[in-house]
């Protein structure tokens, strides 16, 4: 038995402006109409029938059973971690959760955000980890360098990788192979040795072993770790399609699965990796498995490019030209542009951390947020007033509300929308408005087959989303 847990907790701030906190790379579809929590469970689903239990921010929850909803892959459980405590303390939750119905299972352990195309090469490599684990192992993946990288960790090897640093992958036949040492993303000089000398592999952060092997080392290296995070499950509860563990997860330390287990562990094996992988990790790592033009440019979206070479240019929302620049990256989203130097992407998080100090909301949310019923848009805002485009998807209804410092004006732009005031329900068609004064209690619904859209203006001294009073919610708010 096989259980893919897939860990989508991350924010991904490298990939700012288009990643955000609310809305991670891990949602977003760089690839194809898929995004990449969703290729992930497609890639899953081609090694075993299990369904995953996936492991995610709070946050983040409905994004998740949204997106697996759209594409049809159903879960097995979604665990909800209240504050990211890395990646140790979120499979130790999976493994007591499968533990819980399959004492002898195998995990599967998958980051969301990584691109792998070969999935036969990928299948391959996880029935030859898979068999290592069934005899005991905790097995890692190693991914044969291609170039002295230095935003990825490496996994040295008991002997030269298979090819050495310059030819082919492994052999499918080729015996899984003991970890000699985990080591941290180095500076450039040492990746260069690390190529050359054909004993590295970049460390892959996807894994496959017992769910109790796991537990038992977590037990001998970080037991108290392992406590709160048991006593988190016992204490957990479901919750809609969600599982909250308990508050004691909170005070587990903040590790991850390789410090706490895999460095420390005399059972880590590696298989080296015949696919080719990216952790989509910067905007150089989209760019370098993009498909580019003649002049080296991956161009998306409404661009001129002239006189432009070896560039990524992302247009979301308007026209984006570029003339006699070279090993740039230019990301356009509807309220911020990234411009910057290829070889400097990886220090993207600068910036980030800038806004961040300076209390922007640029690194939190794009200005389109995203909710279980559909999403709103934030078009203008002034002195006293806010203007939104508000989404509803078919069925979907907002919860009954009320807020004590504005009046909103509702008009409909398409579909048709069930209202409630007060004590009266009615329905506005295209182009019909209302108005809901400050203090009424009131609820949006789509009752429609199509996506409703509204323009909504709100009025008031103070127009946070922090001034709503709720009183029903069918998402537990």
């Amino acid at each position: 038995m096989l259980v893919p847990v897939i860990l989508a907790g991350g924010v991904g701030s490298r990939l700012w402006p288009l990643s955000r906190e609310y809305y991670p790379k891990q949602f977003h579809a760089l690839f194809g109409t898929d995004s990449l929590l969703q290729s992930t469970l497609r890639r899953a689903a081609r090694v075993t029938v299990e369904r995953p239990v996936i492991v995610c921010n709070e946050e983040h929850r409905f994004l998740v059973a949204e997106q697996c909803r759209s594409a049809g892959l159903p879960w097995r459980r979604i665990i909800l971690e209240a504050a990211g405590r890395n990646t140790a303390p979120a499979i130790a939750l999976a493994a007591l959760d499968v533990c819980a119905v399959a004492e002898n299972a195998l995990l599967l352990v998958l980051p969301s955000d990584h691109l792998i195309t070969d999935l036969d090469a990928f299948a391959e490599a996880v029935g030859r980890a898979a068999l290592a684990a069934s005899e005991g192992g905790l097995v890692t993946f190693g991914i044969r360098p291609t170039a002295p990288e230095t935003g990825y960790g490496y996994i040295r090897v008991a002997g030269p990788t298979s090819g050495g640093p310059a030819t082919g992958g492994a052999a499918p036949d080729e015996p899984v192979a003991p970890v000699r040492q985990f080591v941290e993303k180095p500076d450039a000089a040492t990746a260069a040795e690390y190529l050359a000398s054909g004993e590295y592999l970049w460390n892959s952060g996807m894994f496959v072993f017992g769910a109790r092997a796991f537990l038992d080392e977590l037990a001998r290296f970080e037991p108290a770790m392992l406590d709160h995070v048991r006593r988190a499950h016992a204490e957990g509860a479901v919750d809609l399609d969600f599982f909250r563990p308990g508050r004691a997860f909170l005070d587990s330390p903040a590790k991850s699965v390789d410090y706490a287990v895999m460095e420390r562990t005399a059972r880590a094996l590696v298989v080296q990796a015949a696919f080719d992988w990216s952790d989509v990790g910067s905007w150089s790592a989209i760019w370098q498995v993009s498909a580019r033009d003649g002049d080296g440019n991956h161009l998306a979206g409404d661009v001129i490019a002239v006189d432009t070479h070896d560039a990524y240019v992302l247009a979301q929302h308007r026209l984006v030209g570029t003339l006699g620049v070279n090993n740039l990256v230019v990301v356009e989203t509807s309220d911020a542009v990234l411009v910057a130097d290829r070889d400097r992407v990886q220090d993207v998080r600068a910036i980030v951390e800038q806004l961040k100090s300076t209390g922007r909301g640029e690194t939190q949310s794009h200005r389109e947020v995203f909710r279980p019923w559909g999403s709103y848009e934030g078009v203008q805002d002034g002195e006293r007033y806010q203007v939104k485009r508000i989404k509803v998807k078919p069925g979907e209804r907002l919860s009954l509300q009320l807020h004590h410092h504005r009046s909103e004006h509702w008009i409909v732009v398409r579909g048709t929308a069930e209202v409630t005031r007060g004590e009266e329900t009615f329905t506005l068609a295209e182009n019909e408005s209302t108005y809901i004064p400050l203090g009424v209690k009131h609820r949006l619904a789509n009752p429609g087959k199509l996506v409703l859209e509204l323009i909504e203006v709100q009025v008031g001294p103070y127009l946070g989303e922090d001034d709503i009073v709720r009183f029903e919610d069918q998402y537990g708010r």
